[in-house]
C-alpha cells in the first residue's frame, strides 16, 4: 500500500438497494467536486447498478474518471492502492476494509478524518447523535454523520442552483414538451391530463392505484422506468413483463402508461419536475421528489419491526408541521396506506388528495427551504472537516 499522503476526499459505497446508495454518493461527489473543488475519489463494489445511472461508465476497468471523480471498482486488490488522504467517508455503514484501517492507524501525524455517512431519517433522536465519535479497536476515531432535517444535522444533499434551475424548469413549457417527445410520449403539456411518475417496490396499493385511473374522470398519464414498479402496474392492463420493452405506451381506460428507459440522475430530476405527483422509493428519489416541489408518496424501504413505519411517520410529521390539518392528514394517511399495502384506503385516500391538490401543491413548493435549514450536506461536511 502506497503511504503518499495527499488532499483528496475517498467516498465508498456498496450498492445494496440497487440505485439508492450509490444514488446518494455520486450526487454528493459530483458536488463535491464542482462547488468545492474537492479532488474526489469514489471505491464502488458494483459498477454494474452504477452504469444504469452513470451510463458513460465502462463497467470493466477498476479505475475511471468520469465528471471528475475518479472511480474506483471496490475490491480487495484495488484497495492495496489506497492513498491517506484529507476525509474518508464510509457510505451507509459499508465498513472499510481493514488494510486501510490499519493504515491510518498507523499515520504518525494527523490521519484522515474518518465519517460514517448514515441513512438520512427525520426522526427527533438523530439531533443527539449526529457527528459523534467512537474509536475503534486499532484507536481512529470514527465520526457518524447523519444527514436530517434540523440544523442540528448533517443536512440534506441539495446542489448550489438545483432549486433555481428547477424553477426554470417549470415555468419552460417548451423544454418540458421537448423532454416528452423525446421519451416518445405524445402528451400536449399544456392539456388537462395529470402526469404521475412511479418509481417504487412493487405493492397491491399500487395497483389499486392504477385501477382507479383506469375508471377516472381525469386523463392520466403513468411514466413508469422498466423496474419493479411494473409488476404490479401490468396485471392491470392484462399483460405481463415478459412481454415489456422500454419505450412501449399502453391504454385502458382513462390510464397510459408509459415504460421508459433508464436515465441518468439530471434525467430523473426532469422528470419528477414535470410530473404533477410522483411516486418514489428509497432515500436518493425520495430527496429529490421534494426538491420537485411537488406532492409524492414515498414507498420506504421495508424493515424488520416496522421500522420504516417510524422513519415514515416521522418525516411526514415533520412535513406536515405547517400545513392545515386536514390535508395533513390526507399526507400522512396516503403515505401510510400506500406502505401498508392497504389497497382500499390508498385509493379513498388518493382521491381526497385530488380534492386538495392545489393546497398540497402550494406546501410542496414552501417546503425545500425549510427543509434545508439555511445549508445543505456538502457544505456542512465541508466545514466539518474544516473545523475538525
Amino acid at each position: 500500500m502506497k503511504n503518499d499522503k495527499s488532499d483528496h476526499w475517498d467516498i465508498f459505497c456498496t450498492v445494496i438497494d440497487n440505485y439508492g446508495d450509490i444514488g446518494v454518493t455520486w450526487r454528493l461527489a459530483k458536488q463535491l467536486h464542482k462547488e468545492f473543488n474537492k479532488n474526489i475519489h469514489l471505491w464502488v463494489d458494483d459498477l454494474t447498478s452504477f452504469g444504469h445511472i452513470l451510463p458513460l461508465l465502462d463497467r470493466s476497468l477498476p479505475h475511471q474518471i468520469c465528471s471528475g471523480i475518479h472511480i474506483h471498482k471496490w475490491n480487495d486488490q484495488t484497495t492495496q492502492q489506497w492513498v491517506a488522504g484529507e476525509v474518508i467517508i464510509e457510505g451507509f455503514a459499508c465498513e472499510l476494509p481493514m488494510i486501510i484501517i490499519s493504515e491510518m492507524a498507523k499515520q504518525t501525524q494527523q490521519s484522515p478524518l474518518w465519517l460514517n455517512l448514515e441513512y438520512l431519517t427525520a426522526e427527533e433522536w438523530v439531533d443527539n447523535c449526529h457527528a459523534l465519535p467512537s474509536t475503534h479497536h486499532l484507536g481512529v476515531n470514527k465520526h457518524f454523520y447523519f444527514p436530517g432535517f434540523s440544523p442540528k444535522t448533517g443536512g440534506l444533499i441539495c446542489e448550489k442552483n438545483l432549486l433555481t434551475e428547477r424553477a426554470l424548469w417549470q415555468q419552460d413549457k417548451s423544454a418540458q414538451q421537448q423532454f416528452l417527445d423525446e421519451l416518445n410520449i405524445k402528451i400536449d403539456i399544456n392539456s388537462n391530463t395529470q402526469l404521475i411518475s412511479i418509481f417504487s417496490y412493487e405493492s397491491p396499493a399500487l395497483t389499486a392505484l392504477c385501477e382507479r385511473w383506469v375508471s377516472g374522470k381525469k386523463q392520466t398519464h403513468a411514466l413508469v422506468p422498466m423496474g419493479k414498479s411494473l409488476l404490479s402496474i401490468l396485471p392491470v392492463f392484462s399483460t405481463d413483463i415478459d412481454t415489456i420493452t422500454a419505450g412501449m405506451s399502453l391504454e385502458k381506460g382513462n390510464l397510459t402508461l408509459h415504460t421508459l428507459p433508464m436515465t441518468d440522475q439530471k434525467g430523473y430530476d426532469k422528470l419528477l419536475w414535470t410530473c404533477d405527483i410522483n411516486i418514489v422509493r428509497g432515500e436518493d428519489s425520495f430527496l429529490r421528489a421534494q426538491w420537485a416541489a411537488k406532492p409524492f408518496i414515498w414507498h420506504i424501504y421495508p424493515q424488520d419491526e416496522n421500522v420504516h413505519i417510524k422513519k415514515l411517520n416521522a418525516f411526514t410529521d415533520r412535513y406536515c408541521e405547517d400545513l392545515d390539518e386536514e390535508y395533513a392528514v390526507t399526507i400522512r394517511k396516503l403515505n401510510l396506506s400506500f406502505n401498508q399495502d392497504n389497497a382500499d384506503l390508498t385509493a379513498e385516500n388518493w382521491d381526497k388528495l385530488q380534492k386538495q391538490q392545489p393546497h398540497v401543491l402550494e406546501h410542496a413548493k414552501k417546503w425545500p427551504k425549510k427543509a434545508l435549514n439555511g445549508s445543505d450536506l456538502a457544505t456542512r461536511l465541508v466545514n466539518f472537516a474544516k473545523n475538525r
